[in-house]
């Protein structure tokens, strides 16, 4: 079970990096939006890979679901837009995510 429950996981992140490969344009506006440069995508992306690979592999689970959590924290605030009921929903979704990882790493906290 527990390991389904990380398959789903890393699946989220796994078509993020998806979906910053198919069409990286939408991510390029994302960080324009805020100040950021458009080819810090493909670190994103690299990150979205590195992250699902992370949360399915047994040794790595802990620090992957650490960064993972933190990745959800921060990439919420890009959904940041209380105009916006459904970038809102987005950036609630996020952090209920990094919640569940969070509790993901404690489950397999280095002893």
């Amino acid at each position: 079970m527990n390991l389904v429950g990380r398959i789903l996981l890393a699946g989220l992140f796994l078509s993020g990096a998806v979906q910053k490969a198919l069409d990286p344009a939408v991510v390029q506006g994302l960080l324009a939006g805020v100040g950021l440069p458009g080819w810090l995508v493909w670190p994103a992306l690299a990150a979205n890979l590195a992250l699902a690979l992370g949360l399915i592999l047994r040794r790595t689970v802990w620090p992957a679901a650490l960064a993972a959590a933190a990745y959800c924290a921060v990439t919420s605030l890009f959904h940041l837009q209380p105009q916006d009921g459904w970038q809102m929903s987005i950036f609630v979704k996020n952090w209920a995510i990094a919640g569940g990882l969070l509790t993901l790493a404690a489950a397999y906290r280095v002893r």
